[in-house]
């Protein structure tokens, strides 16, 4: 028997989430979804081999996770999966948030300990 769950996560913003699945090179696919208001959201599909995708869908606040446990086939466990997402995701919202305030990416790198390395610059031009 199957039974989806519904995880909460901090995936706020599509693009970003997009942009960290994208660095992490997880193939996925958006899907249109209609809402009860009758507004079109996208949700993210992550195909898996035993046909039983995982879905990033949007809960009215975040991008959930919804997946059936019994059809995990991911090569690590389901926490490992969302950390590594979650990390990606806070570097691709550091990066754009700071390019909206003139900060440049210059170095973006992933650490063998797990960690990332993020330096940003921004040139004060009034001092030029």
């Amino acid at each position: 028997m199957s039974h989806f769950t519904s995880m909460k996560t901090r995936f706020y913003n599509l693009f970003y989430l997009e942009k960290a699945l994208n660095r992490l090179d997880i193939k996925h696919n958006k899907q249109a979804t209609v809402q009860k208001d009758k507004s079109s959201l996208e949700d993210l599909i992550i195909p898996q081999s035993n046909g039983h995708n995982i879905q990033f869908s949007w809960n009215g606040n975040e991008y959930e996770l919804v997946v059936d446990m019994s059809y995990w086939v991911q090569d690590y466990p389901i926490e490992t999966f969302i950390d590594k997402i979650a990390q990606q995701y806070a570097g691709e919202v550091i990066i754009g948030e700071s390019k909206k305030l003139g900060f440049q990416p210059i170095k973006y790198q992933q650490n063998k300990d797990g960690s990332n390395t993020l330096v940003l610059e921004r040139w004060n031009e009034d001092i030029l």
